[in-house]
């Protein structure tokens, strides 16, 4: 008889952080064992999950980034919810096949909605047509979530991303698992528990402080970790790429404006909006990686010379170049370009902040065209941050319009980046971790393709 399996996600974990900090997840690892995984090009949230699920490369599940340029709507789209974006066979289809009646939970793993599972939990706000957001969840069955708001309270959305993105949100989504653990007795048990991601990104892995957030998530994946082993389960954790130090923001899309490649609108309340369908290129930006669209073939080369006198960029990877790294496919710029150790890559388009769009200044993961870490900081130019943020709160609670502007446009506050793959001589600080409390699937190299069928061979065997 199989035994239920609960995989933890604990964004930004490495081999190097096992030790004295990790109580929970270092006893797992004696009793099981642990080692660095590889990782894939790109290193990032979305394309490293559906990897882990799917055993494919990039190029083969779709998942390029976590967002890229939909040619034919010739618009940006970040951060999307839709499982059937996700190509191939995913773990949980593989084990049904195995047993018809096979189960899974899914806890805010990223393509959650709509995915072939039983259960599924992932926040999903509510934008009223006056231009409020409201809170929310989306589950299936729709029912799931009311069972655990009820419970919980509502999802601590502000506190999931944003400058206010603390360890609560993990609490609430280890609460919620252990609940659908045991409520729902799934035979998979996919857990994405995110904390790590935010101080590693705003003060750098070398910080001190960061000692104090390696404990915090490891007491709260020790308490899943316990209800399970209780409950007879195997237990698997594992994180989806390594945070490094950064100090060099590269802001690729100013450089292509100022040589005429990419192109604004101006709109009529004051600021530039990024038009991509109307420029010969422009870059998708997204942590250490960024896709730069090229609409003429003819152009591809010029725009790759440029790119190369950038400092910043370790390399620019044309469709032939792609394919070594398993990153050619249809989705992927025409260019695929690589940041430098130390580096990271801006969405930002503009060359004057009092043109800058008015989404740049607050929290706004779906409207920007590129991936904006300096959502995670209040703006250190406001004076009162605490009474600009208690206003707006007032005019939300009283139901009127409000703009949630506390987000800085200086981008050297962030001091850790990830998307790279790992610096020669430093893989083993630099890859994500995998912890099994089962010897049974021991071996010595584990790349991220191998996940899936580790994870079938746990539950089912040879």
């Amino acid at each position: 008889m199989r035994k239920p399996l609960v995989v933890l996600n604990v964004v930004g974990l490495t081999h190097e952080m096992l030790g004295e900090r990790t109580p929970n997840l270092s006893r797992l690892a004696r009793q099981g064992f642990s080692r660095p995984m590889g990782t894939v090009l790109p290193a990032v949230t979305c394309s490293a999950q559906s990897t882990l699920l799917t055993g494919l490369m990039p190029r083969d599940h779709g998942i390029v980034a976590n967002g890229w340029y939909f040619r034919d709507l010739a618009e940006v789209m970040f951060w999307k919810q839709s499982n059937k974006l996700v190509q191939g066979e995913r773990v949980y289809e593989a084990a049904k096949k195995r047993a018809p009646d096979y189960t899974t939970a899914k806890m805010f793993w990223w393509y959650n909605m709509y995915a072939p599972v039983e259960w599924s939990v992932t926040p999903r706000p509510s934008y009223p047509a006056d231009g409020r957001k409201v809170f929310d969840s989306y589950s299936q069955p729709a029912s799931l979530k009311d069972e655990l708001q009820s419970d919980l309270g509502v999802f601590p959305l502000l506190r999931f991303w944003g400058p206010g993105a603390d360890i609560s949100s993990s609490r609430w989504i280890v609460d919620a698992s252990i609940k659908v653990f045991r409520e729902k007795q799934p035979d998979l048990n996919l857990v994405y528990l995110p904390h790590l991601d935010y101080n590693l990104q705003r003060l750098g892995v070398s910080d001190p402080a960061i000692d104090q957030d390696i404990r915090d998530i490891d007491h709260e994946a020790g308490r899943l970790i316990d209800v399970a082993q209780n409950a007879g389960a195997e237990v698997v954790v594992l994180s989806e790429y390594a945070i490094t130090d950064v100090a060099q923001p590269v802001h690729i899309n100013r450089i292509l404006r100022e040589h005429g490649w990419l192109q604004v609108r101006q709109e009529a309340l004051g600021w530039e909006s990024m038009d991509c369908g109307a420029s010969p290129a422009f870059a998708v930006a997204d942590h250490q990686l960024a896709h730069v669209y090229v609409q003429k073939p003819e152009d591809v080369a010029q725009v790759k010379a440029l790119l190369e006198k950038i400092d910043g960029i370790e390399m620019i990877l044309d469709r032939g170049q792609q394919a070594e790294f398993g990153i050619d496919h249809e989705r992927s710029g025409e260019l695929v370009v690589v940041a430098a150790p130390g580096s990271w890559f801006t969405y930002y388009f503009w060359l004057d902040d009092r043109l800058a769009p008015d989404y740049a200044r607050t929290v706004d993961i779906h409207r920007k065209p590129g991936y904006d870490p300096v959502e995670l900081f209040i703006d250190p130019e406001i004076k009162f941050p605490k009474l600009r943020l208690a206003r707006r709160l007032a005019r939300k609670k009283l139901g009127f319009r409000y703009y949630m502007d506390l987000t800085s446009l200086d981008a050297t506050l962030v001091k850790g980046s990830h998307g790279r793959l790992p610096t020669p001589g430093r893989e083993d600080a630099e890859a994500p971790v995998f912890i099994s409390s089962s010897k049974a699937i021991e071996q010595d190299e584990i790349p991220m393709t191998a996940v899936k069928d580790l994870l079938l061979k746990l539950q089912f065997g040879e």
